[in-house]
């Protein structure tokens, strides 16, 4: 799987001064325009796409192709993909917010426009023929009126490079010529993944490749007194025990000899309380200090709510979550002087290639990352800290060193989704209609990914410090604005600025509990103004867009008008049924959503078996129907997952939520039937699908179970102990 060390500033073919190592940087990226930083055309046919997003698993690599393949008019077989590497690959920035093919894919089809372009003002100078007059097909241009003439792209560009930029005015091919892009092309990684020979960062092997294990504090505020490296002297394979400041790791020649090391490692530490300990968790987020903001503010929010005769209002809780990626963090690094490669499975290999070359004390053009697949992580894992941590540990042994963190690790110490705290409060007026919308959330940032070395857990541990205060908070205002047209309404954002614990992006960042709050409470609403649920939505909806994919959801999920709850109680099961939906477009501007679900609630243990699932789901133009059709499906089991199980515990000192049975995850016996409907608008631009369809499922699962039994659930996750406790409540 990997190159032998040498100078990552000559590998791969000549970039040129812009791209690769030696292009200029920042955070969230800045692509080239240069043409031949994006494409590549090879003797034999193949077109090498370049791009600087990664494959998390969602597909991207495949229908990113398609769209090269489409506007050249080549076989899809022939384009080849390469991504993340920063010694090929153009700097965009981080692979996040559902931007892959909105971002990646727009630049990717314009530079393939551009390349068409060029290429047929070739052919017209090779074949003696006006660029109108010919026609490509397979990668073949032809004379339309003497098929006979033809050259490939092939023998026009023989690898050479176009020297050009990327306009964006090259003619982009019309919905009405696609015949590649909106068609269910296989996953091109498919076929290993389902075989075992897809290969992962944990696979990872280089030649003369040491292995690390760390050995971590045994709270978050633990300092390390002292160290007795007696205890571990003469156990076979051990080359070296490196410790700086906090920061202890063991490497020892193959990976059992690295565990043992380290499990037998005697260390003294310090501890104290740091911690609020979660049965507290919610008091302690509204008593510290925020930065707050005010989204949206029309009109006279006070007085209208003064004037309401019916109020309601609501509070609603969400935890801290896990990534939970199914294979803990893993990377590889080989730092030799004045140079490192390293391998990972980042979301941003510029940024994070910034963060690891101040650990190496190096420049970062001298630092090659690699992107290697992980177990996936939509979002901020501890993939990036593993990184550093192998960086340090090859430093100090001179050789390559494979860092693998162990599940107790890396549910102690990855970054976690915010928790969050939303509070509405609405007035009815005599007509049903929502005259007055108020409201706010608490939550810590949802980012903190690094490019910076003082942003990393490493560096953290090495100096004693925590990390610098983010530059700016994002994320939880994401959906915190209603998808609903009222005339009264504000919107607050509360920003804590000292999260007990470490947080950053896990998928779709604040518009998940924005959603729960916004559509359980529209739920709520219409039960007060006793109005069937679909209904009141489409009160306060004037989007044609959002109307048909809520009617479409609606009519494949047989929903019948019904007034909520319904207590509709089968008594030989002892459980009752119940019907939800809920709706958003996200961000409030991107891919709209509906989702509807089919559960039972046991009367007497409280589990919720949801057994089907409906999602209508619009993002405009749709690049591979199939690989959407996988991400929703896949959207649906990990969001339904986080509304029904999970949750971060922690007592005062450190996470205590260590493993599978005190972090549970939806089993495949609770996966139930999901639908979906995909709505094709070839016209509009293609919007991201990664994450939309995960923010509406909490909200619909929690208006089915209000449906079914009366009780109302404000607090994710919605385990049984805490639906038997709603139920006794009434």
């Amino acid at each position: 799987m990997a190159e032998p060390r040498s100078n990552p500033g000559s590998r791969g073919r000549n970039r040129g001064a812009s791209s690769g190592s030696g292009r200029a940087e920042s955070v969230w990226g800045q692509a080239s325009t240069q043409l031949d930083d994006w494409l590549a055309f090879e003797a034999d046919g193949g077109v090498v796409a370049y791009s600087g997003k990664v494959e998390l698993g969602t597909g991207v690599r495949t229908a990113l192709a398609q769209i090269v393949a489409e506007e050249l008019d080549v076989p899809f077989e022939r384009v080849r993909l390469v991504m993340g590497d920063t010694a090929l690959t153009p700097n965009e920035g981080f692979t996040a917010g559902s931007m892959t093919i909105q971002s990646s894919g727009s630049v990717l089809r314009n530079a393939a426009a551009e390349a068409r372009r060029a290429l047929l003002e070739m052919a017209s100078e090779r074949l003696d023929a006006a660029v109108e007059e010919l026609a490509v097909q397979d990668g073949v241009i032809a004379v339309s009126r003497h098929p006979d003439r033809t050259v490939s792209y092939a023998e026009l560009m023989g690898g050479k490079r176009f020297n050009l930029e990327v306009s964006g005015t090259a003619p982009l091919k019309r919905p009405e010529e696609y015949h590649i892009v909106g068609t269910p092309v296989r996953r091109v990684d498919m076929a290993g993944i389902v075989t075992g020979q897809h290969g992962y960062i944990q696979d990872m092997v280089v030649p003369g490749m040491l292995h690390g294990r760390m050995v971590r504090p045994p709270s978050l505020g633990a300092t390390l007194v002292s160290i007795d490296e007696g205890s571990v002297r003469g156990l076979p394979g051990l080359v070296k025990v490196v410790r700086l400041g906090n920061f202890v790791g063991v490497v020892a020649e193959r990976e059992e000899q690295a565990i043992l090391i380290a499990k037998r490692l005697a260390l003294r530490w310090d501890e104290t309380d740091t911690l609020p300990g979660s049965s507290n968790l919610y008091p302690h987020l509204r008593q510290l200090p925020t930065q707050d903001s005010v989204l949206v503010d029309t009109g006279d929010i006070d007085a209208r709510l003064e004037a309401c005769a019916r109020r309601l209002k609501a509070v609603y809780e969400m935890p801290y979550q896990a990534h939970a990626s199914i294979g803990p963090s893993c990377a590889v690094a080989d730092v030799s002087p004045g140079q490192a490669t390293v391998w990972a499975a980042t979301t941003g290999p510029y940024p994070l290639r910034s963060a690891l070359a101040q650990l190496a004390e190096i420049p970062p053009e001298a630092l090659r990352l690699v992107n290697v697949e992980g177990a996936g992580s939509y979002g901020h894992n501890g993939a990036d800290d593993v990184a550093a941590d192998a960086v340090v540990l090859s430093r100090a042994t001179g050789r390559p060193v494979r860092v693998q963190w162990t599940r107790e690790q890396e549910f102690a110490w990855e970054p976690k989704s915010p928790a969050g705290i939303m509070q509405v409060e609405a007035g009815l007026g005599k007509d049903g209609q929502v005259e007055a919308w108020d409201y706010h959330i608490w939550s810590p940032s949802h980012v903190s990914r690094a490019h910076l070395a003082s942003q990393m857990l490493t560096a953290n541990l090495i100096t004693g410090q925590a990390a610098p205060p983010a530059p700016f908070s994002f994320g939880a205002e994401r959906n915190a604005r209603s998808n609903y047209t009222f005339a009264n309404q504000r919107v607050s954002v509360h920003y804590v600025t000292n999260s007990p614990l470490r947080t950053s992006a896990l998928r779709s960042l604040g518009g998940t509990e924005n959603t729960f709050a916004n559509e359980s409470f529209m739920d709520e609403l219409a039960a007060l103004a006793q109005v069937d649920p679909l209904e009141f939505r489409l009160r306060f909806l004037d989007d044609p867009r959002a109307i048909e994919v809520i009617q479409a959801a609606a009519q494949r999920a047989g929903w019948q008008a019904h007034i909520t709850p319904r207590l509709r109680l089968t008594h030989e099961e002892l459980a009752a049924f119940g019907q939800g939906m809920a709706f958003t477009r996200y961000e409030n501007d991107q891919a709209l959503v509906a989702t509807f679900v089919d559960l039972t609630v046991e009367i007497a243990t409280g589990k919720v078996q949801v057994q089907r699932v409906v999602v209508a789901h619009d993002c405009g133009l749709i690049i591979n129907p199939d690989g959407l059709r996988n991400q929703i499906e896949g959207n649906a089991v990990q969001s339904l997952s986080r509304a029904l199980k999970e949750e971060v515990r922690f007592d005062r000192r450190q996470v205590t939520s260590l493993d599978w049975e005190s972090y549970p995850i939806l089993k495949f016996s609770e996966a139930p039937e999901i639908e979906v409907i995909l709505i094709d608008r070839p016209h509009l631009p293609a919007l991201g699908a990664g994450e939309p369809s995960t923010v509406t499922t909490a909200a619909a699962v929690a208006n089915a179970i209000f449906d079914a039994t009366g009780a109302r659930l404000r607090r994710l996750p919605m385990t049984p102990e805490r639906v038997k406790e709603a139920l006794k409540k009434g």
